[in-house]
């Protein structure tokens, strides 16, 4: 009887050990925006300093997770797949890249700045989702952009850009291709929306 007291504490022990070991992290899939515009956009450089303020987003896509639809009006998350950062983050320094590039601008700059700015990019991001309605499913993604006189403060034209592209495979993966893909088309159409509005209206 005393000789099995040692053993039944021990199993005890390992058992109030095994109680409160940490639970199991489910492993979570982390995903960027990043894209370049589709074309190159050749053009005469304007002596301006264009300014792009940090992006708003409408409710439902303000947060790293990754949104998806199957119905009309019923917007859902991914559980295990998330974005590294909120899309809006993540689009300022692409808005900027890509306006920089078409080397439409002396120079293009992100908000806060020091330099001052002739004309300053408003956007927000109206949605980014897959929507799996059908198969295969689609990435879409909308957006509006103003752009303004930062000295008259006057909107001098305003924008609405949809994108979307079917989905290499239907998974939060897939969705992430399709929606690179579709962002590079409108970093086009963006940028030739700022290189061709006239400075003064």
């Amino acid at each position: 009887m005393r000789r099995g007291i040692p053993g039944f504490a021990a199993v005890a022990l390992l058992a109030a050990c095994a109680a409160i070991q940490p639970p199991d992290v489910e492993h979570a899939n982390t995903y960027v925006l990043e894209a370049t515009p589709a074309a190159s956009m050749p053009g005469p450089k304007r002596d301006l300093v264009l300014e792009v303020s940090p992006p708003r987003a409408r409710p439902g896509f303000d947060t790293p997770q990754m949104a998806y639809t199957q119905r009309a009006n019923a917007l859902e998350y991914f559980a295990k797949n998330r974005w590294a950062d909120t899309p809006a983050r993540m689009l300022a320094p692409l808005f900027a890249q890509a306006l920089d590039q078409s080397g439409g601008f002396r120079a293009v700059v992100q908000a806060p700045s020091l330099a001052a700015a002739n004309l300053r990019l408003e956007t927000e991001l109206v949605r980014l989702q897959q929507d799996f309605g059908a198969r295969p499913s689609r990435v879409q993604i909308t957006l509006r952009a103003q752009l303004i006189d930062a000295d008259a403060r006057r909107v001098l034209a305003s924008a609405e850009f949809d994108e979307s592209e079917v989905a290499p495979s239907d998974d939060p993966y897939g969705g992430v291709i399709a929606a690179n893909r579709a962002l590079g088309r409108l970093l086009e159409r963006l940028a030739t929306f700022c290189a061709e509005t006239p400075a003064t209206r």
